[in-house]
């Protein structure tokens, strides 16, 4: 009889730790589950706006616009003989700014717009499935980088206007219309800017938001400019008190009617109807299929 073998050692098993994944039925992921919040739409929201070519070009052309008809504007008039008998001179870079905004309102439609163009939107709205937090992460951020620009583009155009000006009459501009001649002009061109951004949250269509946008700014002026009966005097003179651009010009005390609103009333009204308007787009994002 043959002798009976020992039996063989067995190799001890490894000590395998569950990763700290989900687990389906005996399965373990190996990729850990980090519960998102806004910071990280923050961050996403921050690289696609520094990475596209369009920021770069419209806030380029917006620079260019805003710190050379400004420019401009200064030179001819200090090179006239004409006296500006205390005149404000930070009001010389309404111009730059009125046709600057264009820009930032492009900018702001092409931030939510253009992403449903391409189709880049599934692709936001899968990795952060709350539409209201990734309309928010889009809205600080563009306004955000409005604001800052814009301020840094009528802070310098406000400083050269008013050092070219000093020999030709203008006033030394209080510490109040330094304030809103740069920090509340930048204040409610970011919100016109955001205003853009949820429109075309709205329309979804980048031509058509840009179309509404410039129509919002400049048709109330045109349409008054034109309103010759009297009857309608009533109405020419409201779209002259709340068009943009009359509001634009509040900021430097340069109203085109005497009444409407004055002081930092142009910044509190955008500031609603910015908020409606928000408010509102969350609604229909929820509500939409993306």
């Amino acid at each position: 009889m043959s002798t009976p073998q020992p039996p063989m050692p067995q190799a001890a098993a490894p000590n395998r730790q569950a990763a700290p994944g989900p687990s389906y039925g005996g399965y373990t992921s190996p990729i850990p589950v980090v519960r998102t919040h806004l910071g990280h739409a923050l961050a996403s929201e921050w690289t696609k706006i520094k990475s596209v070519r369009s920021t770069l070009w419209t806030l380029g052309v917006f620079v260019v616009l805003v710190v050379g008809i400004g420019l401009l504007a200064a030179v001819v008039v200090s090179n006239s003989s004409s006296e500006l008998h205390g005149e404000n001179p930070l009001s010389y870079g309404f111009f730059g700014l009125l046709l600057g905004c264009m820009c930032i309102i492009t900018l702001g439609v092409l931030t939510t717009a253009s992403e449903y163009g391409t189709g880049m939107i599934r692709t936001t709205m899968t990795a952060c499935p709350t539409r209201g937090r990734v309309l928010a992460a889009k809205s600080i951020v563009f306004f955000a980088v409005a604001f800052v620009v814009t301020l840094v583009a009528s802070t310098f155009i406000a400083f050269v206007d008013a050092s070219l000006l000093e020999n030709n009459g203008a006033k030394d501009p209080s510490a109040s219309e330094w304030l809103k001649g740069t920090v509340g002009v930048s204040l409610y061109i970011a919100l016109l800017g955001l205003l853009s951004l949820i429109v075309g949250s709205i329309i979804r269509h980048s031509a058509g938001a840009i179309t509404v946008m410039i129509g919002a700014v400049l048709a109330p002026l045109v349409i008054a400019l034109f309103m010759f009966s009297q009857s309608l005097e009533d109405v020419r003179q409201k779209l002259f008190e709340y068009s943009i651009p009359n509001q634009l010009s509040v900021f430097y005390s340069n109203s085109l009617t005497e009444t409407g609103p004055s002081g930092w009333d142009p910044l509190w009204i955008i500031v609603g109807v910015t908020a409606v308007a928000f408010a509102g787009a969350v609604a229909l994002l929820e509500q939409r299929d993306v």
